[in-house]
């Protein structure tokens, strides 16, 4: 899960990527909050693994994660290789989805690379250059299938061709590809251009610390965000990146303080991890035990012997059911056996598919494992 942190300069995504840093998941797993300089790896938060490490006395907690990409510094014409556009373009080809750092806040000694705080043009700058970049995708796609659909014989070829055509003009328009309506049939002819705009994104909207605690319905740059995000079928999340940064940086006690001092029920590094996980179509099962509690990353919609694969390949390949158990109805009974007991532990087959929460024990057949 890799998520990509990007932005104009002077908009905040150092100082937001710096609050990421410093929040890094701190488990035996993954002892570096930084794996490379540009790297940031934060735990997911979630509850659900403190109560049920506290009931099963665990001795290690490991949570899902996420890593954080910070994206090279833009400018206008990366499509075309200026500045470090060719290293920014590459490197959004490797995440999952983006985190796009907008400026909403007005300061006479931050300067802006336009001279103005204009957040839509400040979107629409990355998000053309974004664009362009796949329109050159397309055309190249387009020539290599025209051979293969000239002269009638090859007709995927001929409809892959008519769809990128249609794909190309919608691209034309500077729209997104994720807005480009796909059918079925058509997903396979999206997925071989490799789009960026694909990808999905959440606008995290900075503000000052002055807004903090405001209405963001009278934040003006805010509501133009979401208005924009909402035309796009994007998320939107207000953040304020510099408190965000110094959150990260206190002790817990101090943390707790400050929160409740502004009335923040949650940060907003712990909100935007949890969109982002959202927003990839994620959840998490749980195994639990005396030796470790943790959180197994799956996309929605898995089944039970593939979820199984994520802890080990033998589970998937010599699967024989798993015993489940929601982890609230685990939590409040106090144990497997007294869950037994009241038949709230179910037997589930190869067909079963995972729900967030599942609290899971596997079993599998070793000798078909070894095949």
């Amino acid at each position: 899960m890799k998520l990509g942190v990007v932005g104009l300069p002077n908009v905040g995504k150092s100082t937001l990527f710096n609050a990421i840093t410093h929040a890094g998941a701190e488990c035996a797993n993954y002892p570096f909050c930084t794996i490379e300089p540009n790297v940031g790896v934060v735990a997911v938060p979630d509850e659900r693994l403190d109560k049920l490490a506290a009931l099963y006395n665990s001795k290690k907690v490991t949570p899902a994660v996420i890593e954080f990409v910070d994206i090279a510094g833009l400018v206008k014409g990366a499509s075309k290789g200026e500045g470090l556009g060719n290293k920014f373009l590459s490197h959004i080809r490797e995440v999952d989805a983006i985190v796009h750092v907008v400026r909403c806040f007005e300061d006479a000694n931050i300067t802006h690379v336009d001279d103005k705080i204009d957040p839509i043009s400040d979107i629409e700058t990355i998000n053309l250059e974004l664009v362009m970049s796949d329109m050159d995708a397309v055309q190249n796609r387009m020539n290599k299938v025209k051979v293969q659909a000239r002269g009638g014989a090859d007709k995927k070829a001929q409809e892959e061709y008519a769809f990128l055509e249609r794909l190309y003009a919608h691209l034309e328009g500077e729209k997104p590809a994720r807005n480009f309506a796909v059918t079925d049939e058509e997903k396979e002819f999206l997925k071989n251009c490799f789009l960026l705009t694909t990808k999905p994104v959440i606008y995290a909207a900075n503000i000052k610390e002055d807004d903090m605690g405001k209405d963001e319905d009278t934040l003006p740059h805010v509501v133009k965000v979401k208005e924009f995000a909402a035309s796009e079928g994007a998320e939107t999340l207000v953040i304020c990146a510099k408190t965000e940064e110094e959150l990260s940086q206190m002790d817990d006690e101090d943390k707790a303080m400050f929160m409740e001092e502004f009335g923040l029920g949650e940060s907003g590094l712990d909100r935007l991890i949890k969109k982002s996980y959202a927003l990839l179509g994620l959840i998490s099962y749980l195994t639990a035990g005396e030796k470790e509690t943790r959180a197994w990353t799956i996309t929605k919609g898995t089944k039970a012997p593939q979820a199984a694969g994520k802890i080990h390949s033998d589970f998937e390949k010599g699967f024989i059911r798993a015993d489940v158990v929601n982890w609230e109805i685990l939590v409040t009974l106090g144990s497997i056996p007294a869950a037994k007991a009241e038949g709230k532990v179910r037997s589930e087959g190869k067909e079963y598919v995972m729900q967030d929460g599942d609290v899971v024990e596997y079993y599998f057949n070793v000798s078909k494992s070894n095949k």
